[in-house]
């Protein structure tokens, strides 16, 4: 059994979890619908799971040949091939299940986002860095599917949420590239915008962190602008999330100057802290 949860990667799927949660209790009136929440968060893991499942089961390969790799349950054999890829396709069906029954909406994009991932992103990462990009839009959709999870439709505000983690995503991963580049290396991972760790990948890494901080200030602009949204934002809000972005930026500059594998350790944690934090921040500003 813990073999099978850890094909899952459990981290990740926490973080799917959370921006789901937190898409979910923006969009909710305050009323809580405690049986549609289970079913999107159950259905947004269980999709999740089966495309990192299917992910491994492409990669065995792969993973059998890297550092970081190599113990997970498929290549030490842990798990048969097979077993797993009749296991993710058994979870992602119910994922996608569990989705129908909130809406059509949350089950199709939830459906769409999982194929992106297994069909294009998985396959072209030892083909083109291209692939990090096409990896970007299954991964921003957690955020903006716990929104249309209450609502059944998409506005201005799902725009907004998935922007936010569209744009994060590549500061994030670009950052665990730049980190692990010689493992990557290896066996062929391109990831990396211009597949080296260069003043290119590092000049794209800067430029979507400096977007991101607008995009995720943009509740409290378009409030002065008078265009009505759903989604509030605080001057102490702002502020916060103005704070977190500049801090975000600053160490993206910081890994364009220097271009070492430190600089980008900090700029993971950075990215780590970023995301989660401003979707606190939405939800406090909400609710307080």
């Amino acid at each position: 059994m813990f073999n099978y949860i850890e094909l899952l990667k459990p981290r990740l799927s926490a973080t799917v979890v959370f921006s789901s949660l937190a898409g979910y209790l923006l969009a909710t009136s305050g009323n809580i619908d405690i049986v549609l929440l289970l079913k999107l968060l159950t259905g947004g893991v269980a999709l999740v799971g089966a495309s990192n499942a299917l992910n491994q089961v492409y990669e065995v390969e792969i993973d059998a040949l890297m550092e970081r790799t190599k113990g997970r349950p498929l290549p030490t054999n842990r798990i048969p091939i097979h077993s797993a890829f009749i296991f993710s396709l058994i979870l992602g069906l119910i994922g996608v299940f569990l989705l129908a029954l909130i809406n059509f909406r949350c089950a199709f994009f939830g459906a769409l986002s999982s194929l992106i991932y297994v069909a294009g992103y998985t396959p072209l990462k030892t083909k083109t860095p291209i692939s990090g990009f096409i990896g970007a839009f299954p991964g921003a959709t957690p955020f903006m599917l716990g929104w249309v999870a209450v609502t059944n439709q998409f506005s201005l505000e799902t725009g907004i949420l998935f922007a936010i983690q569209f744009l994060w995503q590549f500061p994030h991963f670009w950052s665990i590239a730049w980190v692990r580049y010689e493992d990557y290396k290896t066996v062929g991972i391109k990831l990396l915008p211009s597949g080296y760790r260069d003043h290119k990948s590092a000049f794209q890494i800067v430029f979507y962190t400096f977007w991101l901080v607008p995009v995720s200030l943009s509740p409290i602009l378009l409030q002065y602008l008078a265009i009505n949204s759903k989604l509030q934002l605080s001057i102490i809000g702002a502020f916060l999330i103005f704070l977190l972005g500049v801090s975000f930026l600053y160490q993206s500059v910081q890994l364009l100057k220097t271009k070492n594998s430190i600089d980008a350790k900090k700029l993971l944690i950075c990215s780590l802290i970023y995301l989660p934090a401003i979707q606190i921040i939405y939800i406090i500003d909400k609710y307080i």
